[in-house]
């Protein structure tokens, strides 16, 4: 099956592969669990006489398949802070590396205008992160692969000891040494050109969702601005009626129309933020796209060392064999006995031997990598497609409503409908 990503459209050139995977759906844990995140509460750590604040997340499960065996129990119910979500997906970065894994949301507010607060313990800001960290567990609990981990489920309901289990997995000694591995710029020499357009679109993706929601960001600044100025001209109208006898009824109803006006931007405005909130998900997944490619590169890196270290050693054998000797031992006019000469070729037989199984190895790691990695990407970009459209969709409905409020208010109590009771006149 091969994909192409072009243009920001996916393309697929075996569209009954498309067909199968849009009817056949795989099983996974959410099947059979729901999964909620219900509370946020707002705590305090005494160390060493300073207080540390910090929020909580209350996760409830309940098994929905009387024939579901794998939980630890039936209902459950525990408390988690936000770093042990980050743990979570370290130790899912680490065992699913060909995985693009779902984001966590934003620990501070990105993109952020001048009504959004950036205080992290904003009731509004932990209520959407709450909801943010639910969809990122039932996104993990959705995936057939991620979903049957016994540390996700452990996470989900073991209420002690579930950090030390992970630990004792040792993914933070493996996390340390791929850290160093992909923070080295990796110039490949033959790279992939599948993954190398995967890429690109995934910069791409990222870009253009940076771009959209900064420029959303100018935009709701704007506009909440300009529906906040008819705060100003309410207060006048209703001022002025209280020095006008003959029409202060009339300009009462025009001040309050343009309190109303005013007042409608702020619940849409509130709507929008958690439409925002999708997209940010999705500038994040672009980074997570970006980071399967990249542990791809690493592979791919360590089989083109291995290669060339078994053509190295070739190279030495051969030379060994034909009696070659490097320029030091020529210039000194040291040369090896032939019982020398027959222990090198031995050590560099058992070397070439060594660096033919690692060979091997690479290989197969970077073939097995490479297919997994493509099947989730895949379902990553069906994914994406449907989502994008619902939360574009759910953008332009949103506006449609806000502009039918705001024509619902001029039909109502337009200026010529106040004017025409004003001065008392008839077409």
């Amino acid at each position: 099956m091969e994909e192409v990503f072009q243009n920001g459209n996916y393309q697929r050139e075996a569209n009954a592969n498309m067909t199968a995977m849009e009817t056949q759906k795989e099983d996974c844990l959410l099947d059979h669990m729901e999964i909620s995140i219900v509370e946020a509460e707002k705590r305090a750590n005494r160390a060493l006489n300073l207080k540390e604040f910090y929020t909580v997340y209350l996760i409830e499960t309940k098994i929905t398949d009387p024939n579901f065996k794998n939980a630890l129990t039936r209902i459950s119910s525990l408390w988690r802070r936000y770093t042990e979500f980050e743990l979570l997906r370290a130790y899912l970065e680490i065992s699913y590396p060909y995985i693009v894994l779902p984001p966590l949301p934003e620990k501070k507010v990105l993109y952020a205008w001048q009504k959004v607060t950036t205080d992290t313990f904003d009731p509004d800001f932990v209520d959407r992160r709450r909801a943010g960290l639910e969809n990122f567990l039932i996104r993990v609990a959705s995936h057939p692969i991620l979903s049957r981990d016994e540390h996700f489920m452990g996470f989900l309901q073991q209420t002690d000891g579930w950090r030390e289990s992970v630990k004792e997995t040792g993914y933070l000694q493996i996390a340390e040494s791929k850290l160093k591995a992909l923070s080295v710029a990796v110039r490949l020499r033959k790279p992939d050109k599948r993954f190398e357009t995967i890429k690109n679109y995934g910069i791409e993706l990222q870009n253009n969702l940076c771009n959209l929601l900064r420029v959303r960001a100018r935009l709701v600044e704007k506009q909440h601005s300009l529906y906040k100025l008819h705060v100003n001209y309410g207060r006048v109208f209703s001022e002025w009626s209280a020095i006008e006898k003959g029409m202060g009824d009339e300009l009462q109803k025009s001040g309050h129309y343009l309190d109303s006006l005013a007042a409608t931007i702020d619940t849409t405005l509130e709507e929008e933020e958690l439409i925002a909130d999708q997209l940010k998900e999705w500038l994040f997944s672009a980074s997570a796209l970006q980071a399967v490619v990249k542990r791809r590169e690493a592979l791919q890196l360590a089989k083109d060392e291995a290669h060339d270290a078994l053509t190295t050693t070739f190279e030495q054998k051969d030379k060994v064999m034909h009696g070659k000797t490097g320029l030091m031992s020529r210039l000194f006019g040291s040369v090896d006995t032939e019982e020398v000469r027959e222990l090198k070729i031995i050590q560099l037989e058992q070397r070439i031997a060594q660096h033919d199984e690692t060979v091997k190895q690479v290989d197969e790691d970077l073939k097995s990598f490479s297919i997994k990695a493509m099947m989730d990407i895949d379902r990553f970009q069906h994914q994406k497609i449907v989502d994008l459209k619902e939360t574009l969709a759910a953008y332009c409905i949103l506006q449609f409503k806000l502009a039918r409020k705001r024509d619902y208010h001029f039909i109502h109590y337009n200026a010529e409908f106040i004017f025409k009771k004003m001065y008392n006149y008839d077409e």
